[in-house]
């Protein structure tokens, strides 16, 4: 018997809230169909979408709240005041064991406030971090913290470490996935006092992965590494930067194919080649921001994602879920923790 996966979904998420959600959900079961919903927003909106995908329908719980957190709401005025909103109320149906996961398109830092508030942390995590996966010249990396923890101490890196080798084992299938730690240079006396302690740390303990060294930005695209680690700070100013290469790319391509006629006809001869390329670096196939770390299942969804986008987050959701990620990762931290390495290295 197939196992059935139940996904709370903050319909009221985003920029598009429901017209983006519900489709989303809709197509997500239409790939997995032991997906089960426990949907939550205004119904005065929800409903009339909902009745068109009578499949999704019959697969869903709707839970009716006119409440919603803004985009442009503080994460403590999120904390005051969105009690009851369905940003809350499906992370609360995660901690409450009625749902394996929560998807949201909402506020980031409401969402990350509210889940490490509601969720807690997994037996020994300090700091939950933000993962996501990039497509690079080998295939895919993970790479993680893009945001939630702007500075960060050899621990919590070593622990990022951790999150993500296990990630790319049990969802990637990597045996042994290879870690870096971004910096600037790969030398080992480059770097800040925390990074180079991380180094020392992932040198001598044993985790899932195998620890590469010190790997500089153009090795993320390159794919040198199975997992990148970093603190929020770096991760997010890498990741809009990547963002914002590929838009020039595309810009510039763009720009290039108008030329002339000729370059128009070259266009119109290489358009299934472009094609292809621009489904390898389409970020909608990326979306979906883990929050590792916590002890339930969270995935954010960019504010401004589509169906497709929505779609493939509510799927790494479920990856997640059905390669029982959390429990892994609770298992790893207690290794990393007994080891005596580990201890010494770290001073805990």
């Amino acid at each position: 018997m197939t196992d059935t996966y139940i996904i709370a979904l903050d319909a009221m998420g985003g920029d598009f809230g429901p017209s983006v959600t519900i489709p989303a959900a809709a197509n997500a079961l239409e790939k997995q169909p032991n997906l089960k919903f426990i949907i939550y927003g205004d119904q005065k909106v929800v409903q009339s979408l909902l009745d068109q995908y009578s499949q999704l329908k019959n697969a869903a719980t709707f839970h009716h709240t006119d409440i919603a957190i803004s985009s442009h709401d503080k994460p403590s005025r999120a904390l005051r005041h969105g009690k009851g909103s369905s940003m809350r109320l499906a992370i609360e149906a995660v901690k409450n064991g009625e749902a394996q996961a929560i998807v949201s398109a909402g506020n980031t830092g409401a969402l990350m406030v509210m889940s490490k508030l509601i969720l807690k942390s997994l037996p020994g995590i300090f700091r939950p971090a933000i993962a996501s996966v990039m497509p690079t010249q080998k295939g895919k990396v993970v790479m993680l913290d893009l945001g939630a923890n702007l500075v960060c101490d050899a621990e919590v890196l070593t622990q990022f470490a951790l999150l993500g080798a296990v990630y790319a084992k049990v969802v990637q299938g990597i045996s042994k996935p290879s870690v870096g730690l971004l910096n600037v240079g790969t030398e080992e006396m480059k770097g800040h006092d925390e990074i180079r302690a991380a180094a020392e740390v992932l040198s001598t303990v044993s985790f899932p992965g195998r620890y590469h060294g010190f790997i500089e930005g153009d090795d993320i695209t390159k794919g040198t590494v199975d997992v990148v680690v970093t603190d929020g700070f770096t991760g997010n100013v890498a990741l809009k930067t990547a963002e914002g290469v590929a838009k020039l790319t595309k810009h510039f391509l763009t720009d290039a194919f108008k030329s002339s006629p000729l370059a128009i006809m070259g266009y119109l001869l290489s358009m299934r080649a472009m094609k292809t390329m621009k489904d390898k670096v389409d970020p909608r196939q990326y979306n979906g921001g883990m929050f590792l770390g916590l002890n339930g299942i969270c995935v954010k969804s960019h504010g401004g994602s589509d169906v497709l986008a929505t779609e493939n987050a509510i799927l790494v959701a479920a990856d997640l879920v059905r390669n029982d990620f959390n429990s892994q990762v609770a298992e790893e931290m207690e290794k990393l923790m007994g080891q005596e390495s580990f201890v010494e290295t770290v001073g805990v």
